[in-house]
């Protein structure tokens, strides 16, 4: 792979943060921790910036949920605003990796969070009427997923580089952890405000935290990629991630087992409305059932930032295979529940494993790429991990109606299982002190 030169504090760095970054010894925190990625100014303000910013995402992404079965109590149309809304990382996740891989991403940041806000603002136009139309709905969501999508690669880029490699673990830990404190946040938050003051409001606030993640990368120096000029273009380019994967059988396990456990495994994440009123009888529209959604997205947030923490320097294989089996057992048990007591410590306890077995694989991933490349290749992670979703939500809706929820699920486990077994002896962690990508 394509060799790169040591990275460095892009914001002006003195001669004490140079020195610190290369000594160990003098270092104030143990490498590939979060406290030592946190020691980081520009890290530090883009992940605050962010952290804001997918608040109001997650606000949104979970009343879309709650405002479509609401209107129609149809599990189809919730899978058709699931899809909506994630669908475009299917579709265009690899022209984002391909833009980060060959752009500004700093520029490129900007301007796909200021189209989001404007089409949040327009869904909260649109939400104001008491019988809206479905079609458009469906159209307005689907265009802040274009833009979620062409600007997931770039900040899953972006944000590694304002580290050294050393500290990849606890950046990785830590932007994994920053989706989930943001969906603890913004789940209750926006049940909250929804059954308050109304849907629109819910848009509304989503549109204007965009801007805290323009404002915060506005204010840092984001690294210019470095692209190689004998690399191809066009449609080969698109496909650069692919050829890493083909050549890498790490990578392409990862991006395998992350693809067939989001598609089997997380479809109950986009039925969760239909899940709390038809097994637990919890009104889809209610606080209780954004509490039973901040329990699991509670749950993911300490798996992810157990990476960091409290599982830094553990063979993160290993821990893929312990969460995949962990998760299997507690999802065939949620799915078995038919009142809500048991199902909230259940839901928190099974987000643990599920997002600490989703922060193993994306760091053991990152460790793995060039920067040059890394653009493409997190292309094809988002696309395993948030585009599969909404194909495996699309399929499950009809099949919830023909069936059950329950079902659904239950197929989820018995992947989740397969997928442990699969890991057990093929995904093996190479010695964290070379650098892979070289």
């Amino acid at each position: 792979m394509t060799t790169t030169e040591p990275r460095r504090e892009p914001s002006q760095p003195t001669v004490e943060d140079v020195e610190d970054a290369d000594l160990d010894g003098d270092r104030p925190f143990a490498a590939g921790t979060a406290r030592a990625a946190l020691s980081y100014r520009s890290f530090r303000r883009v992940y605050t910036g962010s952290l804001v910013s997918n608040i109001g995402t997650w606000m949104q992404n979970v009343v879309l949920g709650q405002y479509a079965y609401a209107l129609t109590k149809s599990p189809t149309f919730v899978s058709l605003m699931v899809f909506a809304q994630l669908g475009p990382l299917l579709l265009l996740a690899v022209v984002g990796g391909a833009l980060a891989d060959r752009f500004d991403r700093r520029k490129l940041l900007i301007g796909v969070s200021v189209w989001q806000a404007a089409f949040a603002f327009a869904l909260a136009y649109v939400g104001r009427d008491a019988d809206p139309s479905k079609a458009l709905l469906v159209a307005v969501v689907f265009l802040i997923g274009v833009g979620q999508a062409l600007a997931g690669p770039v900040f899953a880029s972006a944000l590694p580089a304002l580290v050294e490699r050393r500290d990849l673990s606890g950046a990785v830990s830590l932007q994994s952890t920053n989706m989930n404190l943001s969906r603890v946040i913004g789940a209750p938050l926006g049940a909250f405000v929804f059954s308050r003051f109304g849907v629109s409001w819910v848009f509304v606030l989503n549109g204007l935290s965009y801007f805290a993640i323009v404002a915060a990368v506005s204010t840092v120096h984001l690294p210019k990629p470095r692209p190689d000029p004998a690399a191809p273009r066009g449609w080969r380019q698109l496909l650069g991630g692919v050829r890493v994967a083909r050549r890498d059988p790490i990578v392409a396990r990862i991006l395998i087992t992350v693809a067939l456990f989001s598609f089997f495994c997380l479809t109950f994440i986009g039925q969760m409305p239909t899940l709390a009123e038809r097994n637990l009888g919890i009104d889809e529209t209610s606080t209780a059932y954004g509490w039973l959604y901040f329990g699991f997205a509670l749950g993911a947030m300490t798996g992810a930032l157990s990476i960091g923490t409290v599982l830094a320097g553990r063979r993160l294989d290993r821990v893929v295979v312990a969460g995949l089996t962990g998760f299997a057992a507690l999802l065939a048990a949620f799915s078995l529940w038919r009142a809500p007591g048991p199902a909230y410590p259940t839901a928190l306890v099974m987000g643990a494993f599920y997002f600490a077995t989703i922060t193993s694989l994306s760091t053991l991933l990152q460790h793995r790429l060039a920067d040059a490349e890394r653009g493409r290749v997190m292309a094809l992670w988002i696309m395993a991990f948030g585009g599969t979703v909404p194909v495996g939500v699309l399929v499950a809706g009809p099949v919830i109606e023909a069936t059950s929820v329950t079902a659904v699920m239950l197929v989820g486990a018995v992947v989740a299982a397969l997928l442990a077994a699969w890991n057990r002896a093929g995904l093996v962690e190479p010695d964290r002190h070379v650098d892979p990508a070289r």
